[in-house]
C-alpha cells in the first residue's frame, strides 16, 4: 500500500491489547504517545484476529479514496494529508470507511481539542484547512462510487430531532405523485434529509475538551459562545459550493480570539451562486465509539465531562488545561481543597441541555436529547471535602430486635436521597456498648460525608459474626442476623441500594448467642454434665 510509507519517522510501540476483557489480545502497533484506549479502539476497528499496525490499517482506507494518479499534485485530494490529520488525532474516518462499506453514509470524526495549540490558542486556519480537505475526500468519494451506494437507507433520520433551519425544509415535503420546484439554478429542490443527495457526514466530538484547552467553562456563556462559533463554521465550510440558500445561522457573539476573521473569510466564499450546487454534507456530533477513543477524545460529542478524573485516577488533561487557565497548580488546588474551598466547579446537571439548546440551530443533525433526569450525576464533593448535610433533612426511622436486644437506627438524607449520616442506638446495652456503636455510627457517616461509597461499607460490615445476634423482628428486610452490625448494613443495602442481601446460615438452635453468659463443662470438656460431678458455672467468650 502506498500510504503506508506517510508513517516513516513516526515513533511507534507495540502493545497487547483488546476491545473488551474477554475477547482475546490482539498485538497492536500504533504511535509512541498514543494512550492504551488508542490501541483497544484500534483492535475493535480493525477486522480479524491478528496483529494490527496503524500504518497498515490507515494505508486501507486512505488508498481506496485516494487512488493512484499520474498528476498527484493537481489532485483534489491528497494521500498525505489525510494520514497527518490521523497522525495529530485531529480527524479519523467513521467506521464506514475504515471497513470499506460503500453503501452506507460515509464521514469523518473531527477532534476539536486537537486544533488547540498549546500557546497559540485555536487554530483557525487549520480547522477550515482540514475540514475543506474532508469535505473534498467525501464528494470525490460519492462521485466514483456512487453506483455502489444503493443500500443507504434514512435510518438516523429518525433518531434525531431537526435544527432550526431544517425545520421550514422539512415541514414542506412533496408529496409522491407531485414534481419537485425547481430553483434558479434549474436543479430541483430536495429536502436537506434526503439521502441521496448527501455525499457524507462531518461529525464534531471532544467539545469540552476543546473549551478546556481555551480556558473556558462549559457551563458557562462564553463557553457556549465559543461552541456556537466552532459548530457555525464547520458548517458554513462543508457548505461551500452548495449556493447561497443553504448557508447556516451565524452567532451573536464570537469569543475566540482571531476566529471571527476566519469565519468572514469563510462565509465569503460560501456566499456565491453556483449553476451546478456540489454535493450536500451534512454536519453533526458523534456517538460513544472505537473512533473517538481513536483520536483520545475524553467525552464524545457535545457532552461535558463531568469527572476531573481519567478511569486510572490521575487528574484528566481537561482539568489540567481549566486549573492552567486559572493561574493554579496541582498542589495549589489540592492545598484549596484540603481548606475546604472548590477550586473548579462541576457542571450542573442541565449543563449539557443548556449546551444542546444553544448548538441546535448551527448544526444539521443534533443527538438525542439529553435528559438529567434519567441518570441524575453524583454530587461528589473533591477529595478532602467533605458534602454538608442539608439544615433540615429527611431519612428512615428504623426499631428493630436482634436476638431480643431491641436496637434503634436513624439515617440522614442528602436532598437528592442519598445516604450522608446513620445513627445505631441500642436501647438496653451497657455504656460500654453504647459508647462504641456511636462513634463507629458518627465514623461511617464522616466517610459517607467525604465520598466514601456506601457500598464498601456495605462490603466490610455486613455479616460480621458477634453478639448479640439471633431472629431480627419489627424488620421484613431480614429474619436472622448475626450482629447487630449485620442487620444494620443489610438494611442499609436494601433501602439505599436497592439491593436485599440474604440471611446468613443459622447457629445450632440449642447455642445461645448473647456473650458472657454462663455455660457448663463436663470433665472431658464435652460440654455435657457428667453424672454425679457437681455442677460447674463458667463463662463462654465469644470471638
Amino acid at each position: 500500500m502506498n500510504a503506508q510509507r506517510y508513517w516513516n519517522g513516526v515513533r511507534m510501540r507495540t502493545v497487547m491489547a483488546a476491545p473488551d476483557p474477554d475477547a482475546p489480545p490482539r498485538q497492536i502497533t500504533l504511535p509512541a504517545d498514543w494512550d492504551d484506549d488508542a490501541a483497544s479502539a484500534l483492535a475493535d476497528i480493525a477486522p480479524g484476529t491478528g496483529a494490527v499496525s496503524i500504518a497498515a490499517e490507515s494505508a486501507r482506507w486512505i488508498d481506496a479514496l485516494v487512488p493512484a494518479r499520474d498528476d498527484a499534485k493537481a489532485a483534489p485530494v491528497n494521500g498525505r494529508s489525510l494520514a497527518w490529520l490521523l497522525m495529530l488525532r485531529q480527524a479519523a474516518p467513521t467506521l464506514a470507511l475504515w471497513s470499506g462499506e460503500f453503501d452506507r453514509r460515509p464521514g469523518f470524526v473531527v477532534n476539536l481539542a486537537a486544533f488547540v495549540l498549546p500557546g497559540e490558542g485555536f487554530s483557525g486556519e487549520a480547522y477550515v484547512a482540514a475540514l475543506r480537505l474532508l469535505c473534498a475526500t467525501l464528494r470525490l468519494e460519492a462521485e466514483e462510487k456512487a453506483n455502489r451506494r444503493n443500500g443507504e437507507l434514512a435510518l438516523d433520520d429518525a433518531a434525531t430531532e431537526p435544527t432550526l433551519f431544517d425545520l421550514p425544509v422539512r415541514e414542506t415535503r412533496q408529496s409522491p405523485d407531485t414534481r419537485p420546484e425547481r430553483n434558479d439554478a434549474g436543479t430541483p429542490d430536495l429536502p436537506l434529509g434526503e439521502p441521496a443527495s448527501v455525499a457524507g457526514e462531518i461529525l464534531l466530538t471532544n467539545l469540552d475538551a476543546c473549551l478546556a484547552a481555551l480556558g473556558l467553562d462549559y457551563d458557562s456563556d462564553d463557553g457556549r459562545d465559543a461552541a456556537c462559533s466552532l459548530v457555525a463554521l464547520a458548517t458554513l465550510v462543508v457548505r461551500e459550493g452548495t449556493g447561497c440558500d443553504h448557508l447556516p445561522l451565524t452567532p451573536h457573539r464570537n469569543v475566540i480570539p482571531g476566529l471571527a476573521l476566519v469565519a468572514r473569510e469563510a462565509w465569503a466564499r460560501a456566499a456565491v451562486e453556483t449553476v451546478s450546487p456540489a454535493q450536500r454534507i451534512e454536519t453533526g456530533f458523534s456517538g460513544p465509539g472505537p473512533v473517538d477513543a481513536l483520536l483520545g477524545c475524553e467525552a464524545c460529542g457535545l457532552a461535558p465531562i463531568f469527572s476531573p478524573l481519567r478511569t486510572d485516577g490521575r487528574l484528566a488533561t481537561s482539568t489540567l488545561a481549566r486549573l492552567a487557565a486559572r493561574g493554579l497548580s496541582v498542589e495549589t488546588a489540592f492545598a484549596a481543597c484540603l481548606a475546604g474551598d472548590v477550586p473548579l466547579a462541576l457542571p450542573a446537571p442541565d449543563a449539557h441541555m443548556r449546551m444542546y439548546r444553544a448548538l441546535a440551530g448551527f448544526v444539521d443533525r443534533v443527538p438525542a436529547r439529553p435528559d438529567p433526569s434519567a441518570s441524575p450525576l453524583p454530587r461528589i464533593p473533591p477529595r478532602g471535602v467533605a458534602r454538608m448535610l442539608p439544615d433540615r433533612h429527611t431519612g428512615v426511622m428504623q426499631k428493630t430486635s436482634i436476638g431480643g436486644h431491641r436496637l434503634f437506627l436513624r439515617t440522614t438524607e442528602y436532598d437528592d436521597g442519598t445516604l450522608g449520616e446513620i445513627s445505631l442506638t441500642p436501647a438496653r446495652e451497657n455504656a460500654m456498648v453504647r459508647g462504641l456503636l456511636e462513634c463507629f455510627s458518627e465514623a461511617v457517616s464522616v466517610g459517607l460525608q467525604y465520598g466514601v461509597p456506601l457500598e464498601d461499607f456495605v462490603e466490610r460490615f455486613a455479616y460480621s459474626c458477634f453478639g448479640p445476634a439471633g431472629t431480627v423482628e419489627g424488620d421484613p428486610v431480614a429474619s436472622y442476623a448475626t450482629s447487630m452490625l449485620d442487620y444494620a448494613f443489610r438494611a442499609l443495602s436494601d433501602l439505599y441500594l436497592g439491593r436485599r442481601l440474604p440471611d446468613a446460615p443459622h447457629e445450632d438452635a440449642g447455642t445461645d448467642s448473647s456473650p458472657l453468659l454462663p455455660f457448663e463443662f463436663d470433665a472431658t470438656g464435652a460440654g455435657v454434665q457428667a453424672p454425679g460431678q457437681p455442677r460447674r458455672r463458667g463463662l463462654r467468650l465469644v470471638s
